[in-house]
């Protein structure tokens, strides 16, 4: 396993900064529709990336995080008239990848975003995201896809994987999902967050099994489910990477529980992170560890700072445990 990004470079300087803090692999997109992505214009991505040393593992397939009103390919959730128009083009798209040599797609099934009260003071008067259910408007009227039991939900699911899965694994091109981020009960918005629970995320890895279908892990979203995120991590870290089924690690964490929490940086929350770093590498855990939602700080360059930390952070721990395995 390595340290990688997912920040999303705004110009060429971005990518520069990154090999100069030592990262080597990215998550990275070209610009544009991703269903207009074709094998020169990734080919022509991935040469970019390569320009300044580093490594393109990943790419994001056109199923976002952000709410569904706002994605590129809602009827997939929504089971819209242009739903097969939609699967069929991810389709193409990871052929497209494969043939770009790119290893990795990632991608939400995701209907109401990332559900977020308001900012919370962190250390030294960072500006931390937070999700407490009793400040949550729970009268939220629901998005576009209205009233969703978890039985459909589950078929709009189980519709999509049954077609991408046998393609990427045709293919060799893991597909990597990330879980609901944060759980929601039952039916706020009118859905039931199928993917928000540790529960749920193991049955939708066992669905249309394959190799090359399994998680964007986000250790943070995972520790936003859990009722005791500091003792239960590691048992859930065991059962998905024993099976083979962590294809990315969002190594974020939080400090509280379900349905209250504030996102932290990583040596501050409730999860050990160096414990969780040993437990990715006894499963054999093998590819990118990165940061994600970093807290808001100040400076000039905030969120850049931010991220860099973060880096450091990681390798420094990543350094250790290979002395450690070496010794």
């Amino acid at each position: 396993m390595y340290v990688g990004t997912q920040f999303q470079a705004r110009d060429d300087d971005d990518y520069r900064v990154m090999a100069q803090l030592g990262i080597k692999h990215v998550n990275a997109d070209p610009a544009g529709n991703p269903h207009d992505w074709t094998p020169d214009i990734l080919k022509a991505h991935r040469a970019h990336i390569e320009s300044f040393g580093l490594n393109l593992d990943m790419i994001q397939l056109p199923l976002s995080s952000r709410v569904i009103e706002q994605q590129y390919s809602p009827d997939i959730l929504t089971a819209g008239p242009n739903r097969d128009r939609q699967i069929d083009s991810i389709c193409r798209l990871i052929e497209n990848a494969a043939a770009a040599s790119i290893p990795s797609v990632k991608y939400n099934l995701n209907i109401i975003g990332i559900p977020r009260t308001e900012l919370e003071v962190g250390r030294g008067g960072s500006r931390n995201e937070a999700f407490r259910w009793e400040k949550a408007d729970h009268d939220a009227p629901p998005s576009i896809a209205g009233i969703l039991s978890e039985e459909e939900n589950w078929e709009r699911i189980d519709y999509f994987l049954a077609r991408v899965v046998p393609v990427a694994e045709s293919c060799k091109v893991r597909l990597a999902c990330h879980p609901h981020d944060p759980y929601t009960p039952p039916g706020y918005r009118g859905v039931t967050r199928v993917l928000g629970s540790v529960e749920g995320l193991k049955k939708f890895v066992q669905m249309h099994e394959s190799p090359f279908h399994g998680l964007n892990f986000c250790q943070g979203t995972v520790g936003e489910m859990l009722d005791n995120p500091a003792e239960e991590i590691f048992d859930v870290i065991r059962w998905f990477g024993e099976r083979g089924k962590l294809f990315n690690v969002h190594f974020r964490n939080i400090r509280g529980r379900k349905l209250s929490f504030m996102e932290t940086f990583p040596e501050e929350g409730d999860m050990d992170m160096w414990r969780s770093l040993k437990t990715y590498a006894d499963v054999g855990y093998q590819y990118m560890i990165m940061p994600d939602h970093v807290p808001r700080i100040s400076g000039r360059d905030p969120e850049n700072t931010a991220f860099a930390f973060t880096y450091g952070y990681i390798t420094a721990m990543l350094q250790v445990l290979e002395t450690i395995r070496d010794s």
